[in-house]
């Protein structure tokens, strides 16, 4: 199944921080992990990102594997400079209160990589 960005933060009251104008990219996946040399090799283009990190490096490698959105959990968030080159390559970020655990689950109920 195939589920826009917008559709992810409808049906998780997820908190948008940057890349509002990009909310109808689709997601065909997901990655979870804040290695940042682990999402490099192994997340795909069109995943939905889980990650604790809100550093600057995380939209360097969005851009560079084409993710659709970064799903920041645990209730952490993005620093300004982060949201600041976020808004300027087109990546949504998205803020989540749950943990990369309970994420993964509920995207996975609703459908995602079916």
């Amino acid at each position: 199944m195939i589920l826009r960005v917008r559709e992810i933060c409808d049906l998780f009251n997820l908190d948008v921080v940057s890349g509002k104008s990009h909310l109808d990219r689709e997601v065909t996946g997901g990655y979870c992990g804040d290695l940042l040399s682990d999402v490099i090799a192994n997340s795909s283009a069109g995943n939905v990102w889980l990650t604790i990190q809100g550093h600057q490096n995380i939209v360097a490698v969005a851009a560079l594997k084409q993710i659709s959105a970064i799903i920041i959990v645990n209730g952490r968030s993005a620093d300004a400079e982060t949201v600041a080159k976020a808004e300027e390559e087109g990546i949504s970020i998205l803020l989540s209160s749950k943990s990369a655990f309970e994420m993964t689950c509920l995207l996975g109920q609703a459908g995602l990589g079916k």
